[in-house]
């Protein structure tokens, strides 16, 4: 797959998480992925899992949530990506990592979100 594709792709899946799409997100997944949410320890796994906890996302975000940034950082079948952000109780902002895999079919294998732990929780 080309780094184009992977690039493509996923700011398909960020555009469809902004429209509110999730079935759409999750098209961008494999079958067999994961989902490694902040703190590291708590682990999705399978598309099926993704995509109902889709549908509890605005409970897994700070309240206030913005994305005011994306840049992609590409690597061999990977990109990661700095996220900029605001909430509520972050009124300044942060900045996350969210590290996305791909597999050979095109579609994610892993998802996984690097962040401040002790500065995500009091966001909420």
């Amino acid at each position: 797959m080309s780094a184009e594709k992977q690039l493509e792709d996923l700011k398909g899946g960020w555009a469809a998480l902004a429209a509110g799409e999730m079935d759409k997100l999750a098209s961008f997944y494999a079958e067999d992925m994961i989902f490694v949410l902040p703190g590291q320890d708590d682990v999705l796994k399978g598309r099926s899992a993704f995509r109902v906890a889709l549908d509890g996302i605005s409970q897994a975000l700070p309240p206030g949530f913005d994305i005011t940034d994306l840049r992609y950082c590409q690597g061999e079948n990977e990109i990661v990506n700095i996220i900029e952000f605001k909430s509520d109780k972050l009124p300044n902002g942060s900045q996350c990592a969210v590290l996305f895999k791909f597999g050979s079919d095109s579609l994610i294998i892993e998802e996984r979100w690097f962040v401040d732990t002790e500065q995500w929780k009091a966001a909420f």
